[in-house]
């Protein structure tokens, strides 16, 4: 006879509602892990979208993420022509808030030039951009569809492409342009600003800036040699793609990553506290039916299984609710919820681990119960 199994039949709405709130906690728990994942997984998007090799953006800056990074149009012709290179793009990144259908979208807003890296590459839907200005390729979060315009600047778009899953770090959905259109939305004036410049003759343009040249190495040339070569012109700093990476992570995402990552801390802190909570509240409650286990000569490995039956039940259903609940509800998230197959293998294996330690405070109680209270009442 399976004493955890009969326990659990007299009392199954109590279980139940038991497993629930606890599946509920599980769901939060896991939502956590899945978020700290997406917001990592979107940071590098950006950076391994144009699927580069280099990076070369201003001296003494760690840009084009990190910080403020501008250099010539031009860099990008020199880049191309260096011994190992394959090919070299400008890009340039910026926010740009934009009003559609009543409401006001935030874009990350990526300048490309068509026929070099830098540009999407995937399309779920529609086409790359074809004409030189006033084509747009967006990601789905931002809730456009292909044929939609929108006014970027004091221009008009036409969205011809849809992207998946590229956001930036502060989960802003990406849009693609042109170089040159994104570089006219970059120095474009108001126009009473424009007529104040143009009263006061300043003719001066940062029209022909980008903020990187991303590179493509050759498979037989060095990458590490052609950023050292690059660094010697002075005027301009070189990063691996590793390198790039590794500066967003550490330097972007870092306060969020870690915010995150103590929240996560706090959470299984808490359910491990919650479960020994129950398990022992449990155990006490069962007291007199237990000493009347003892009573009529139940060994107490029976009554250790029972507890522990019943405490490992708990967390395997409590997990399996979490993980289900989340799965059907993390694509209404407003951040990208990255759940791995090991994120939740890792919170069965330490909410097994918490059950089976939780239930020892319901074991010594249990095995401390003096049989004669059967009796006595």
């Amino acid at each position: 006879m399976n004493l955890a199994y009969r326990d659990v039949r007299h009392n199954l709405f109590r279980f139940v509602l038991t497993c629930l709130g606890l599946g509920l906690l599980m769901a939060v728990v896991l939502a956590m892990m899945g978020i700290y994942n997406g917001l990592v997984a979107d940071a590098l998007n950006i950076v391994r979208a144009p699927q580069a090799d280099l990076w070369v953006v201003e001296a003494g800056r760690l840009g084009p993420f990190a910080e403020p990074s501008k250099i010539p149009a031009n860099t990008r012709e020199a880049v191309a022509r260096l011994h190992g290179v394959d090919d070299a793009g400008g890009i340039t990144y910026q926010t740009v808030e934009a009003p559609f259908a009543g409401r006001t979208l935030r874009l990350y807003v990526i300048g490309y030039e068509r026929g070099h890296p830098g540009g999407p590459h995937k399309i779920v839907e529609g086409r790359q951009i074809e004409r030189s200005h006033f084509e747009l390729v967006v990601d789905r979060k931002a809730g456009l569809f292909v044929g939609d315009r929108i006014t970027l600047g004091r221009n008009r778009y036409t969205v011809v492409g849809l992207i998946e899953d590229a956001v930036n770090s502060g989960g802003d959905p990406v849009a693609y342009v042109t170089l040159s259109d994104a570089q006219a939305l970059q120095s474009q004036l108001a126009p009473s600003a424009a007529r104040l410049q143009s009263a006061r003759g300043d003719a001066s343009s940062s029209s022909n800036t980008i903020a990187a040249v991303i590179a493509r190495i050759k498979p037989d040339a060095d990458v590490a040699s052609v950023a050292q070569t690059v660094r010697q012109w002075k005027h301009l700093s070189a990063m691996t793609q590793l390198d790039q990476e590794e500066l967003l992570v550490r330097s972007v995402v870092d306060r969020a990553r870690r915010q995150i990552g103590l929240f996560l801390g706090i959470l299984l802190t808490v359910s491990a506290v919650v479960i020994a909570l129950i398990v022992y509240t449990m155990t006490m409650e069962k007291l007199k039916q237990i000493a009347t286990l003892k009573l009529i000569g139940a060994p107490d490995r029976t009554i250790v299984a029972l507890i522990v039956q019943q405490a490992v039940a708990l967390g395997t259903v409590g997990w399996s609710l979490g993980l289900v609940l989340i799965l059907l509800i993390k694509d209404f998230f407003p951040r990208r919820v990255m759940l791995e197959p090991i994120n939740a293998l890792a919170l069965a294996g330490i909410i097994f681990v918490v059950c089976v330690l939780a239930s020892g405070l319901g074991v010594r109680a249990a095995l401390k119960v003096d049989p004669a209270t059967a009796i006595g009442g």
